[in-house]
C-alpha cells in the first residue's frame, strides 16, 4: 500500500477563513491525510486541533505528520457525528457543560489516496475487491450491494447518490452479471449498459455508480445532517463551520442545514420581524457555494467538483434579534 496522502482542497481559502476564529480548538472531522490540519496549525500559534477520521490508514499517517506540533494535537479514530462526545472526553466538557469549538471543518468524500490506493476499491480504474468501505474494520462492502441488493435498489442508490440517469439499466446489467468480484469488471458492466453516445462525454462512464456505491455503503449522507448540526451547536460565539462537498446530495444538506442555522426555522415573510420564537444562530458568509479558482483546478483537477460553504456562529444575547439579522459583517 502506497503511503496515505491528500491533496488537501482549497487550502489558502480554508486559512483565510480560519483566519478570523477565536483562539482555541480546531476540529477537522476528516482528519485524511492532515493537509489542511498542517495548514492550519502552521497558520496559527493559538489554535489547537482534534482530528477525526474513521479511516484507520488516515489515523495512523496523520498523526505521524502531527508529531512536531505536540501536544496542540488530539487524533482520534471516530467517524464526525461522534464530535461531540469525542470533543467533551479531550477537552473536558463539565456540569453538563458542552466543551466548544473555535472552527469545524469537513472535507467530504474520498481522499486521494483512497481513490490511488487500488486495493481499497474506490477506484474503477485499477483492479480489486469490492470493498469500498472508509473504516475496513466494519461494516457492509460494495461487493455486498452490488451482489446481494435487488435491482430496484441498486438502481434507488445509482440515482440519489451518483445522480446517474441510467440507473435503471445499469442496475440490471449488474444483477444479470452476479457474481461480480472486481471494480474493473464492474466498471465494464456499468459502461457496457451506458448508451455509446453518453460514454463519450462526461468522463469515465462509472465514475457516478462508483461514487454512488461509496456514499451508501459508507452511509455518509445519513450521519451529515446530525454532524452539521453538532458543529453548529459546539461552535463558540465566532466560530466558523467550513464545508468542502463534492456531491449535489452533500452540498443540499450543508445548505439545508446551514439555511436552517442563519434563520433559526423561522417560517414568518422574509424582511419582517420574527414572530414565531427563532432564534438565528448565526450567518452564512455567503449564500452560493465557493468554488475554486481555475488555478487550483488546474494544478489539481479532482478540486473541480468542490462546493464549499462556510458558517459563521453569533452571539450569545441573540434571542432578541429578528429573523433577518446576519450578524457581524453584514448580509451574506
Amino acid at each position: 500500500m502506497t503511503d496515505f496522502y491528500h491533496v488537501p482542497v482549497m487550502c489558502d481559502e480554508v486559512i483565510a477563513w480560519i483566519a478570523p476564529v477565536p483562539p482555541g480548538r480546531i476540529v477537522d472531522a476528516t482528519l485524511g491525510g492532515a493537509g489542511h490540519a498542517i495548514a492550519i496549525l502552521d497558520s496559527r500559534s493559538d489554535l489547537t486541533l482534534l482530528g477525526l477520521d474513521r479511516d484507520l490508514s488516515a489515523v495512523a499517517a496523520a498523526t505521524h505528520r502531527l508529531f512536531r506540533f505536540g501536544s496542540r494535537v488530539v487524533v482520534r479514530h471516530a467517524r464526525f457525528d461522534e464530535m461531540g462526545a469525542v470533543l467533551d472526553e479531550v477537552d473536558g466538557g463539565r456540569d453538563g457543560i458542552p466543551a466548544l469549538a473555535s472552527a469545524v471543518l469537513f472535507d467530504l468524500g474520498a481522499s486521494s489516496h483512497q481513490l490511488d490506493a487500488g486495493e481499497r476499491g474506490f477506484s474503477f480504474r485499477q483492479d480489486a475487491p469490492l470493498d469500498m468501505r472508509m473504516d475496513q474494520s466494519t461494516g457492509l462492502t460494495a461487493s455486498d450491494v452490488v451482489n446481494e441488493a435487488r435491482a430496484d435498489e441498486l438502481a434507488t442508490i445509482l440515482s440519489e447518490y451518483g445522480d446517474e440517469k441510467f440507473a435503471a439499466r445499469i442496475a440490471r446489467a449488474i444483477v444479470a452479471r452476479r457474481p461480480i468480484s472486481t471494480t474493473v469488471e464492474l466498471a465494464e458492466i456499468i459502461t457496457s449498459a451506458i448508451p455509446a453516445a453518453t460514454r463519450r462525454v462526461g468522463g469515465h462512464p462509472a465514475k457516478r455508480s462508483f461514487q454512488a456505491l461509496r456514499i451508501h455503503v459508507n452511509d455518509e449522507l445519513s450521519v451529515l445532517r446530525s454532524a452539521l448540526d453538532t458543529a453548529i451547536d459546539r461552535l463558540r460565539p465566532g466560530g466558523r463551520c467550513i464545508v468542502l462537498s463534492y456531491h449535489s446530495g452533500e452540498d443540499r444538506i450543508v445548505k439545508d442545514r446551514f439555511v436552517f442555522a442563519a434563520t433559526g426555522g423561522c417560517t414568518c415573510p422574509v424582511g419582517l420581524p420574527c414572530n414565531c420564537g427563532a432564534l438565528p444562530r448565526g450567518r452564512r458568509l455567503r449564500n452560493g457555494v465557493i468554488r475554486p479558482s481555475a488555478t487550483e483546478i488546474a494544478a489539481n483537477p479532482r478540486a473541480a467538483s468542490a462546493l464549499a460553504r462556510v458558517f459563521e456562529k453569533g452571539p450569545d444575547n441573540r434571542s432578541h434579534k429578528p429573523r433577518n439579522w446576519h450578524g457581524p459583517g453584514g448580509p451574506a
